[in-house]
């Protein structure tokens, strides 16, 4: 019996102030079993991406780094969208997927074959979400000895709601992290740019809109570590502002579930007072209360949007 091939893959990492981690990862992509047509890299400046041109990847013709001139991780994915609608043209794949990696995700290297081969059996499967086996953003952060522990086995997986061994199909949509779309899915729509900067819920928008065509699910043969590397790319007070707005926009665009917001949100605030009396100084909760609180006086005046954040100084 014949089998048909497996989709192909391609891969967009957009970045921000991490070229280091940025090359780290590509060396992650390099050792996938089931390489990608192209990988995608867009920075906002040519500070983002320095020193990757070198890269055997880039090298070779296997990746492209791309500069697009703003900040803003649905601007950076979009212009990859962009790039890639022009790649598939060219290349005319027959069965494809693309796969958006954060710059700090550590893929293990069965990450896209797995992929592939979830999509050329679930049909009914439009996206998907890995198997999250640590999460820094929920600590100080990973350094890469540690993400390879996870990998290897050498940790035991952490508690994630993306973690598990079986497949689960989800309902209010993938961790940016580490997603991918059939390629018609995700070529057909853009990441929403009224969510800026650091655009959070961004993935939860982009599935909301997907889901209509078809499953999301989190695949558990998909494993990787998101080192969470820390970074000020986003000050506290307008990540706390966003954690507010963000939300509130797409519920009523219709995007995210009324009460997935509404506790999204609640859970945050209350996050943020707990941690700013604890004077819990790891992360700026204290400016991420003020945004939150800065964003309720907003919404009672009527004038709450995401892209007031851009006004915060």
């Amino acid at each position: 019996m014949i089998q048909n091939p497996l989709p192909q893959a391609f891969v967009i990492v957009a970045t921000k102030g991490r070229p280091v981690e940025t090359a780290n990862l590509l060396g992650y992509i390099a050792a996938q079993s089931h390489l990608p047509l192209r990988t995608l890299v867009v920075g906002a400046d040519a500070a983002d991406v320095a020193g990757l041109g070198s890269h055997p990847l880039v090298h070779g013709g296997q990746a492209e780094v791309l500069v697009c001139g703003r900040a803003g991780l649905t601007l950076q994915r979009n212009a990859g969208l962009d790039r890639l609608a022009a790649l598939v043209d060219e290349l005319k794949p027959a069965d494809w997927f693309v796969a958006f990696f954060d710059d700090d995700f550590r893929p293990a290297s069965n990450w896209l074959v797995s992929c592939a081969q979830r999509f050329a059996q679930s049909p009914e499967v439009v996206g998907l979400c890995g198997n999250l086996l640590a999460d820094g953003i929920h600590s100080s952060g990973y350094d890469e000895q540690t993400a390879r522990d996870y990998l290897l086995g050498k940790r035991a997986p952490e508690s994630h709601w993306a973690h598990g061994k079986q497949l689960t199909e989800l309902v209010d949509g993938l961790y940016g992290c580490n997603m991918a779309y059939r390629g018609p899915i995700a070529i057909a729509q853009r990441f929403d740019e009224k969510l800026p900067l650091y655009g959070w819920q961004e993935d939860i928008d982009f599935a909301g809109r997907a889901r209509r065509y078809g499953k999301l699910v989190c695949e558990p043969a998909c494993r990787g570590v998101h080192m969470g590397v820390q970074g000020a790319r986003t000050s506290g007070l307008r990540f706390g502002y966003s954690q507010i707005a963000n939300p509130v926009y797409l519920i009523r665009k219709g995007s995210m579930r009324t009460s997935f917001g509404a506790r999204l949100a609640a859970r945050n605030l209350a996050s943020n007072l707990f941690n700013s009396l604890r004077l819990n100084r790891r992360k700026d909760y204290a400016g991420r209360l003020r945004g939150n609180f800065q964003a309720l006086v907003d919404a009672g005046l009527g004038r709450l949007h995401p892209e007031r954040v851009l006004s915060i100084r």
